[in-house]
């Protein structure tokens, strides 16, 4: 049986929902692991987290259906190694903008399959499961993630979509935009153009298309996107304060 039911749910077809979590709390990641999402992404991109608070993290998802991934802040196969050793099943690259930039995948996939090096001592712990069996699921379980979040990436999405062991590419209209000048814009005509044009490339390949938008989800899931990210664990927290606030006699 796969460890990750997030590529069970991708060969069946069916969508997956999922957060992205900026806070270095493995308290934080316990709630939103037991609030529904089947996927949760710890970014180390853009959040101020570190490997020890991630490591964390990854446990405090143990025995909920929700599956731990990373966004690393760059594609250096040294920053993947740890959270995957920690048992995280899923890393997300950002700013692919070519097929060389894709073929970060290969870090995450042991030889002859790819470069990544033996030492999960705490992944096996995570997924109860022995270190031998552990090592025969992860070429197969752990899943490769690209972001295509410039208009060079646009450009070339039919190259980039053939890299080998891509599994995901998810489109960031925020960098997107910003990467056209159109900081904040992401409703620009431009924008939204590049946008419809990486979703083609995507969807005629083999690879999931994944997306940002808790505004849109349900029409994304409907044009074919296989994982939704509902937002963040800073913008979920606002519009539950917001909530709860609503309407309160002050």
């Amino acid at each position: 049986m796969s460890m990750n039911r997030i590529r069970t749910q991708l060969q069946s077809g069916k969508a997956a929902l999922g957060a992205i979590v900026t806070m270095p709390s493995p308290q934080v990641m316990q709630v939103m692991s037991r609030a529904g999402f089947d996927l949760l992404l710890i970014d180390m991109e853009h959040g101020p987290i570190d490997l020890a608070s991630a490591h964390s993290m990854i446990l405090a998802t143990a025995g909920t259906p929700a599956v731990p991934m990373a966004r690393i802040a760059a594609y250096l196969p040294w920053l993947a190694k740890p959270l995957l050793d920690a048992g995280a099943l899923g890393i997300a690259v950002p700013m692919v903008c070519s097929k060389t930039d894709a073929a970060a995948a290969r870090a995450l996939r042991y030889p002859p399959a790819g470069e990544r090096m033996w030492g999960p001592f705490y992944a096996p712990m995570r997924w109860d499961m022995p270190m031998r069996d552990y090592k025969r699921a992860a070429d197969n379980d752990v899943i490769s993630m690209i972001t295509i979040e410039h208009f060079e990436a646009v450009r070339r999405i039919d190259e980039i979509v053939e890299a080998h062991g891509v599994d995901v590419a998810i489109i960031g209209p925020g960098d997107l935009a910003t990467s056209f000048g159109y900081h904040g814009q992401v409703d620009h005509p431009e924008v939204q153009e590049a946008i419809r044009e990486a979703e083609r490339g995507i969807l005629k390949s083999s690879i999931a298309l994944a997306g940002v938008s808790p505004e849109h989800a349900n029409r994304m899931v409907d044009a074919g996107y296989r994982i939704v990210f509902l937002g963040f664990d800073w913008s979920l927290l606002q519009k539950g304060i917001a909530a709860a606030l609503h309407g309160l006699q002050r």
